[in-house]
């Protein structure tokens, strides 16, 4: 009996050592997550690694037996012909941001931090590739993207802009920042101008004999509101506040590309990729796809992606915002004629 309670005195406190053990790491690794995802996290992604993978089983999927065989023979020819290549000259690896712009840009976030881990590791002969879409939005918030982008240039590094669907106002100005632009076809670029608007309720708040007071200090701190009267001096304060954005717009973009005719592209119109390649406001025709797939057979194409902590309250704001950009698109898309 004494044997059995010593045994089971040491089993106890066996279990207590061991569930303190446990307590400790869980505490540790909670708060190591807890700072994890309250910063964020960077994935890092080899496009070139999953394009061979997909190609190989392919490969496998449809050649015979002998067919196969010998594709991997030549498969690991060229790979070691590759590598001593490799040795002799230096490439540079080539690293791929998406930026998928909402009305606020508040995508520049993550953007901020995937240019400064590209920085942090980049060397001579890399360049880097941006995936823009967006329609536009805040100037402030656009012109923080567009800086983030400028960080490149002034580093050096090569920087190209593809535009699949849309990069217009703010997201052109974002594009043009690029030492090269690609667009699709009918990608939908320029909108150089800049626009405001809202609703006023001041005659139906009269209407119901509702009174709505508004205390400034400063003859415009104020323009246009939404409930108040509204004056011609203020209307006029407020477009002259949007001209001198405009200007500000077209001197930007004048500093990238030096050799568009502002006078005929700035006027806030947009144009199809077709239509944009003559008048200067992209490079090429292409597809993002085309330009990855043709750098991924001779160099390492790496995909950044940062993907920042959010809490539900940002999640649930950051759709509306996205909806709201989305409309904004569609209503650009459905205002061209087919």
């Amino acid at each position: 009996m004494e044997f059995l309670y010593e045994y089971g005195m040491f089993l106890a406190k066996a279990v207590t050592i061991v569930v303190a053990i446990i307590a400790v790491v869980i505490v540790v690794l909670a708060s190591t997550v807890k700072h994890k995802s309250d910063k964020g996290e960077l994935r890092i992604t080899n496009l070139s690694e999953e394009l061979a993978e997909l190609k190989h089983d392919l490969k496998a999927e449809l050649l015979s037996k002998k067919q196969f065989k010998a594709y991997e023979k030549q498969l690991k020819a060229e790979e070691k012909a590759k590598e001593k290549a490799a040795d002799e000259t230096h490439k540079g690896k080539v690293f791929v941001v998406d930026f998928k712009g909402s009305i606020d840009a508040a995508e520049v976030a993550s953007l901020r931090e995937e240019i400064s881990a590209i920085l942090a590791i980049a060397e001579k002969g890399d360049e880097v590739i941006v995936n823009v879409e967006s329609g536009g939005g805040m100037v402030h918030g656009y012109g923080l993207a567009s800086s983030q982008l400028d960080r490149l240039r002034q580093a050096d590094i090569p920087l190209t802009v593809c535009v699949d669907k849309v990069a217009a106002s703010g997201g052109y100005m974002m594009a043009c920042v690029a030492n090269k632009i690609y667009a699709a076809p009918f990608a939908i670029v320029g909108s150089i101008g800049v626009v405001a608007q809202l609703p006023n309720f001041n005659r139906l708040l009269k209407k119901h004999e509702i009174d709505y007071e508004q205390h400034t200090a400063g003859d415009f701190k104020r323009t246009l509101t939404v409930f108040g009267e509204n004056t011609d001096e203020g209307r006029q304060k407020f477009q002259q506040e949007l001209e001198e954005t405009h200007v500000l717009f077209k001197a930007f973009v004048g500093k990238y590309r030096p050799e568009l005719d502002l006078a005929k592209v700035a006027t806030g119109e947009h144009w199809y990729g077709q239509q944009a390649i003559d008048l200067g406001l992209i490079d090429a025709i292409s597809t993002s796809d085309d330009v990855l797939m043709s750098l991924a057979g001779e160099r390492t194409v790496y995909k950044l992606h940062y993907q920042v902590k959010k809490k539900l309250t940002d999640k649930i704001a950051h759709g509306v915002s996205l909806s709201v950009n989305a409309i904004f698109n569609r209503l650009i898309e459905k205002n061209r004629p087919m």
